[in-house]
């Protein structure tokens, strides 16, 4: 459902949560999370209550931003992998399409060559998803018991402007983009959604289970905030 308060344009999600919150997406869509009984009076009310909130917010991600990085497929252009840049190589011969190998990403010319971009990053994709998954779920399998769950089925793939996903079921989903932030920012994505498993909102209950187990995540989360943007191809 979609509303507006005033020239603020934001999406209602209803669930059984206990509390209200607002959060900025990270392609700049204004999210209301509120309790399945509120009705949509309330929620304008509560948008309008914290408006220079949401302001200040917009402004903010816009500069954010604004700092994107265009990578191009060339011979030494940096692609981020945990946290350091690594030059593109081109190659013509290789067993596969996108390597990491004596520091360097090496990648088939011919895809490039075909001037098709989006077979290009669906090389890089591969390789993010591919190598995450089995970082990840080390790294989920590892927090896990601090957390005191057990973790069920682990994705990595495509997920839009969210970094990680919890589902009821306990299935947890990562980003591909994961794999190009430092181990400490994967750490706190994977401590972040394991935590759901015990609030599935983002109250002060949830950020308690986050510090027990990570007690500088503040560092962590707003390290991410601030350089998440660039995490693209």
């Amino acid at each position: 459902m979609k509303s507006k308060a005033e020239v603020i344009p934001y999406e209602v999600i209803r669930s059984r949560r206990a509390t209200a919150d607002i959060i900025i997406e990270r392609d700049g869509k204004v999210l209301v999370r509120v309790p399945d009984w509120i009705d949509d009076e309330r929620v304008s009310d509560i948008v309008k209550s914290k408006h220079f909130w949401i302001y200040q917010s917009l402004a903010e991600w816009r500069d954010l931003n604004a700092t994107k990085v265009l990578r191009e497929y060339k011979n030494g252009e940096g692609f981020l992998y945990l946290g350091r840049s690594y030059r593109l190589a081109l190659v013509s011969n290789q067993k596969d399409s996108l390597m990491l190998k004596n520091g360097r990403f090496v990648l088939l010319r011919d895809l490039v060559e075909t001037g098709n971009e989006k077979v290009v990053q669906e090389a890089f994709r591969n390789f993010y998803a591919s190598r995450g998954l089995e970082r990840i779920r080390k790294r989920v399998d590892y927090f896990a018991p601090k957390v005191g769950v057990n973790r069920n089925e682990i994705e990595v793939r495509d997920i839009g402007y969210k970094w990680a996903r919890y589902s009821p079921s306990g299935k947890l989903t990562f980003h591909w983009k994961c794999m190009m932030a430092p181990q400490s920012i994967i750490d706190y994505i994977v401590v972040h959604e394991l935590c759901h498993f015990h609030h599935l909102d983002h109250a002060e209950p949830f950020w308690n289970e986050v510090d027990k187990v990570m007690p500088n995540y503040r560092e962590r989360k707003e390290w991410l905030r601030k350089n998440g943007a660039g995490f693209d191809l």
